[in-house]
C-alpha cells in the first residue's frame, strides 16, 4: 500500500473534490511500488500441543522404518540413499522402481544442514525476498493450463497471456515474488516452453522467479539463464531461484521430480519440496493421518537436497484439500486442510526449515461470491499458520485449472489486507492515542481532532478496488461489480506497463542461447 500525505482540510469540514479523487488516484495508480515481503508481527496460531506433535513426529519415523518411500526412474538416488544407510529393495513387478527404508534418525540427522531461512535474490536487490523465519511471501498462481477473462471466458494459454501476468505481477506490489509457471503456454512445444517461460520472468519483471521443473535438462537451463543475469559465482554461492518440487503422494518420489531436484540442489538453489495431497485419495482421510504422510513424503525429499549438497536451501512444503466423497472433486477453504495447514507449519518450525502452503484457493469456475469465500477461508489459515512462502496467493480459479485475469487483480487487492493485518498492533506513543482521548473527553466525537486528522489516511486499511460508495454515486458511474472494475483494471496496467531495464548485453545473450537450446530440442515430446 502507499502512504499518501493527507491534505489540509477546508475550513467547512468538507475536503476539496481535488483532494479526494488526488488521494484515490494515488491509491489505484498502476506504477511499480515496493512494499517489501511481509515481516509478521503477529504471533502464528498453534493448534497442536507438543505431546500431539511428537506422536506425528514418532509415527512418521514408522512409516519409514516400516513401509518406506518409493523411487521410481533414478537409480543415482537410489544409489545414493543405500550408500547413505538406508535399506533398499528393487520391485519384483518393476525393475524401476525401488522400495527405501530409513533407520530411526537417518532422514533427521541429514536435515540438520538445511537452513532456517535464506534470501533469494532478484535482479533488482529492492526485489530480494528473505524466506523463512517471521517472513512471508506471497507468489502468484502456478501451472494451470487455462485463462480465463471476462471477454473471452475460458481457453488455452498462450504465451501472451503468460507475458501479460508476468507483467501484471511485476506491476502488483503485494506479490513479493514473480511466481513460476503463471500458466502453461500450449502454444510452444512442451520441451521448448521453458525457455520462454524463463526469459519472461527475466525481461518484462525484477522480482525473484521459479525455475522449469519439469524436466532435469529443464532445470538445467533454467540455471544456465539465470547465470547469465547474476554470473556461475554468484549463482554458486546464493539463492536466485526457489523451485517448486512435488511427490508423488501416496509416498513416491519420480524420476522427473528427482532429476529436477538434483539440478537444483546441487546449484545451490532453493527446492520446495511439496506432497500434493487431496485427502481421501492422496493421503488418509484424517487430519492427524494426512500429517503423518506429509511429514514421512517431506522429510525425504528435504533430507535427499542434503545429500545432493549440505547446506542447499530447502522448503517444507504441502498443498493440501480436501475432497467431495460423493463426487472426487478436490474442495477448498473447508476446515480439515486449514487443520492441516497449521499442524505442517508447526511441525516444519520443529524441523528448522522455512514452510509452504496455502493461497487463495477455491473450486468455483469464475471470479465469484463461491471463490471469494473459499480463497479468503485459505488464506487466513495461510497467513495464521505461519507459511512464509505462499504460492497461488493471487488468480486461481477452478481447482487450479485456470489463472484467472480479473481474480490475479482481486486476490492482490486483499493480499494488502493480510499484509497490513499481519503488522499487528501499534504500542507507539501514537498508537495509544492519550492525546487523543484527552482532547475529545466525554460526550464529543474524534472525527475532528488533531490526532485523527494526523492519521485518517492511513488509520484504517482500504481496498483500491472495493467500493463504497453511496448506491446513487455507484449507479451513476456505471453500476459496475468488482469483477467488471478489475477486469478494467488489468487492462489499464498492461497499457500502462513499462519493462524494468536490463542489460543488452545479458538480453542477447539469453536470446541466443535459447536460440541454440531450441534448435536441437523436440516439437513433440512432453
Amino acid at each position: 500500500m502507499t502512504d499518501v500525505q493527507p491534505a489540509s482540510a477546508p475550513s467547512s469540514g468538507r475536503r476539496a473534490r481535488g483532494g479526494a479523487d488526488a488521494r484515490r488516484a494515488a491509491r489505484t495508480s498502476t506504477a511499480v511500488k515496493h512494499s517489501g515481503f511481509i515481516r509478521r508481527a503477529i504471533k502464528p496460531y498453534e493448534p497442536f500441543t507438543d505431546e500431539q506433535l511428537e506422536l506425528i513426529e514418532a509415527n512418521a519415523e514408522t512409516v519409514l522404518q516400516e513401509v518406506g518411500i518409493d523411487f521410481y526412474e533414478d537409480e543415482e538416488a537410489v544409489r545414493m540413499w543405500k550408500a547413505a544407510g538406508a535399506d533398499v529393495k528393487p520391485s519384483a513387478v518393476d525393475p524401476k522402481r525401488f522400495r527405501v527404508r530409513f533407520p530411526k534418525g537417518l532422514v533427521r540427522s541429514l536435515i540438520r544442514t538445511a537452513p532456517r531461512e535464506y534470501v533469494q535474490h532478484a535482479r533488482n536487490p529492492a526485489n530480494n525476498v528473505t524466506i523463512g523465519g517471521n517472513n512471508t511471501v506471497f507468489a502468484p498462481v502456478y501451472g494451470p493450463p487455462f485463462i480465463r477473462n471476462l471477454d473471452e471466458g475460458r481457453r488455452y494459454a498462450t504465451i501472451e497471456d503468460f507475458r501479460n501476468f508476468a507483467k501484471l505481477v511485476y506491476m502488483l506490489p503485494s506479490l513479493h515474488h514473480a511466481g513460476g509457471t503463471l500458466c502453461e503456454p500450449v502454444d510452444i512445444p512442451v520441451a521448448k516452453r521453458h525457455l520462454d517461460m524463463i526469459y519472461t520472468h527475466i525481461k518484462y519483471s525484477d522480482k525473484p522467479f521459479m525455475a522449469s521443473v519439469t524436466a532435469g535438462e529443464r532445470s538445467a537451463d533454467s540455471v544456465a539463464m539465470a547465470e547469465m543475469v547474476f554470473g556461475k559465482d554468484f549463482v554458486d554461492q546464493n539463492c536466485v531461484m526457489t523451485s517448486l518440487i512435488n511427490a508423488n503422494s501416496p509416498m513416491v518420489w519420480d524420476g522427473v521430480m528427482l532429476g529436477a531436484l538434483k539440478v537444483l540442489a546441487r546449484a545451490n538453489q532453493a527446492c520446495v519440496i511439496s506432497p500434493f495431497i487431496v485427502a481421501g485419495a492422496m493421503s488418509p482421510v484424517t487430519t492427524v493421518g494426512t500429517l503423518t504422510q506429509i511429514l514421512a513424503e517431506a522429510s525425504v525429499g528435504i533430507a535427499f537436497t542434503q545429500l545432493c549438497r549440505p547446506g542447499a536451501p530447502v522448503v517444507f512444503g504441502t498443498f493440501a484439500a480436501s475432497m467431495s466423497m460423493q463426487s472426487g472433486a478436490p474442495t477448498f477453504g473447508s476446515p480439515e486442510p486449514a487443520m492441516v495447514t497449521f499442524g505442517a507449519a508447526q511441525l516444519a518450525r520443529r524441523m528448522g526449515v522455512p514452510f509452504r502452503s496455502g493461497g487463495s484457493l477455491c473450486g468455483s469456475k469464475l471470479p465469484d461470491a463461491q471463490a471469494a469465500y473459499e480463497s479468503a477461508s485459505t488464506m487466513w489459515s495461510t497467513l495464521l499458520s505461519g507459511v512464509n512462502f505462499c504460492l497461488h496467493a493471487a488468480g486461481w480459479l477452478e481447482g487450479g485449472l485456470a489463472s484467472g485475469y480479473e481474480k490475479l487483480i482481486m486476490d492482490a487487492d486483499q493480499l494488502t489486507m493480510y499484509q497490513k493485518f499481519a503488522e499487528g498492533v501499534d504500542f507507539s506513543e501514537n498508537g495509544q492515542a492519550m492525546d487523543a482521548i484527552r482532547e475529545v473527553g466525554p460526550g464529543s466525537h474524534y472525527l475532528g481532532c488533531a490526532h485523527t486528522q494526523a492519521n485518517f489516511e492511513t488509520a484504517f486499511w482500504r481496498s483500491g478496488l472495493a467500493d463504497n460508495n453511496s448506491f446513487e454515486q455507484w449507479r451513476d458511474e456505471g453500476g459496475k461489480d468488482i469483477v467488471v472494475r478489475a477486469n478494467e483494471r488489468w487492462k489499464q496496467m498492461l497499457r500502462d506497463y513499462e519493462a524494468p531495464p536490463l542489460d543488452q548485453g545479458i538480453d542477447d545473450q539469453l536470446v541466443d542461447f535459447m536460440a541454440k537450446r531450441k534448435e536441437v530440442l523436440p516439437d513433440n515430446v512432453s
